[in-house]
């Protein structure tokens, strides 16, 4: 039985003469042998992939961790106004902190 021989242009990309050739290929692909060259390639290609998918959730990562220091900035700022105003009232109504006039306490 002949076997039809799949082609491989330029890019590196298979070349079927048909959709079935193709998927015969796919299906076989475990068990083909592929030239060392190739498989250097595909192997790097595969590296190249799994790093990006890795920094592409890493960012994602990222951007969730920063979207929560802003969040939780912002509460801190809201809280800081409020005790900020809080220890200015407790202070004006202290006479601890009042000014004194200490010219009229000296005559």
């Amino acid at each position: 039985m002949g076997r039809k021989k799949v082609k491989i242009d330029d890019s590196g990309s298979t070349v079927c003469d048909s959709k079935l050739d193709c998927e015969q290929v796919m299906m076989n692909a475990d068990m083909e042998v592929i030239d060392p060259e190739n498989q250097v390639e595909l192997e790097e290609k595969t590296r190249l992939i799994n790093q990006v998918l890795e920094l592409q959730h890493t960012l994602e990562e990222l951007s969730a961790r920063v979207d929560a220091v802003k969040e939780e900035n912002l509460k801190l700022k809201s809280e800081n106004q409020v005790l900020g105003q809080y220890i200015e009232n407790l202070m004006s109504a202290s006479s601890v902190f009042q000014t004194t006039d200490t010219k009229s306490k000296r005559k």
